[in-house]
């Protein structure tokens, strides 16, 4: 008697689409998140504050007055010198780098003002192949330490780096040594050098320049050290402290000066600026 029974008719769900990009997961907390929620907070997690990896482009916005920078030396590319290759030729590498970063190195340098401060401000972009230090990077680097000097201005630098840049052999290790120097006729001259320190840095550049400043600043949570924790750990054979190579571990043991949120950072340059090199008296 089947004709009888109220047959349930079975409705097929109807998927909602919802458009790619909207949220993010957040790397520490694991939260997802709104996205226009992380960017009005300058890219820096409203639940558990982790400050996310950002491009050049965008740390010059935060720190920089608007419209202020001036970019220098942009046309300087890496030729290659070794001819290296490995699973792909390293100019084919550097070309899928461009065309990802829409940069042309993993760095920019040049003349920009901090709340109508002069200075000189270097920025690295780990989009670029992890940040590596090549022959480049460290050329612009070096010549921003010599801008500074030249006209008597702060150097800022702001580092997000995995380090030296293995396909370019003794070329990218040199760089350790050249940018050092640089800072050293700063240091020499009594020339303000602050040293920005973002997730991650390590290797070459921690063990160069990033570590030389006058005051040492870091993004809450970034990875700081020379090499990385596993590698250390397989070393000597033993377990790491909780927080290791955190910017937080770091402060609490002497190896930076502080540990500054994004939303702070531009104010606190200025007033570290200020303190160090006052501006002259107005006649």
């Amino acid at each position: 008697m089947a004709w009888f029974k109220k047959i349930k008719e079975v409705k097929a769900d109807k998927k909602i689409k919802i458009p790619e990009g909207l949220w993010v997961k957040c790397d520490s907390c694991k939260e997802i998140i709104y996205k226009k929620e992380i960017e009005k907070n300058l890219q820096v997690c409203p639940k558990c504050n982790y400050h996310f990896r950002i491009s050049a482009a965008e740390r010059i916005k935060f720190i920089a007055d608007e419209g202020s920078f001036s970019e220098l030396d942009n046309e300087l590319i890496t030729n290659d010198p070794l001819e290296f290759k490995d699973t792909i030729p390293y100019k084919e590498r550097l070309e899928e780098n461009r065309n990802k970063s829409t940069l042309k190195e993993a760095a920019i340098y040049g003349d920009a003002l901090i709340n109508g401060r002069p200075t000189v401000l270097a920025i690295m972009d780990f989009s670029f192949m992890g940040g590596s230090m090549g022959s480049i990077v460290g050329e612009k680097i070096a010549r921003a330490a010599e801008r500074a000097l030249e006209s008597r201005t702060p150097l800022i630098t702001v580092s997000s780096s995995g380090g030296a840049r293995m396909q370019e052999g003794m070329f990218s290790l040199m760089q350790m040594a050249k940018v050092s120097a640089a800072i050293a006729r700063l240091k020499e001259s009594d020339i303000l050098y602050i040293s920005i320190l973002a997730d991650p840095t390590f290797g070459g550049v921690t063990a160069s320049f990033a570590m030389l400043g006058d005051i040492i600043i870091a993004e809450p949570k970034s990875l700081i050290g020379f090499a990385g924790p596993r590698v250390i750990e397989q070393t000597i054979k033993q377990l790491l402290p909780e927080n290791f190579q955190r910017a937080e571990f770091l402060l609490e043991h002497g190896m930076i000066d502080l540990v500054t949120d994004r939303k702070a950072l531009k104010s606190t340059i200025y007033k570290l600026i200020e303190h160090f090199m006052p501006s002259p008296p107005e006649p």
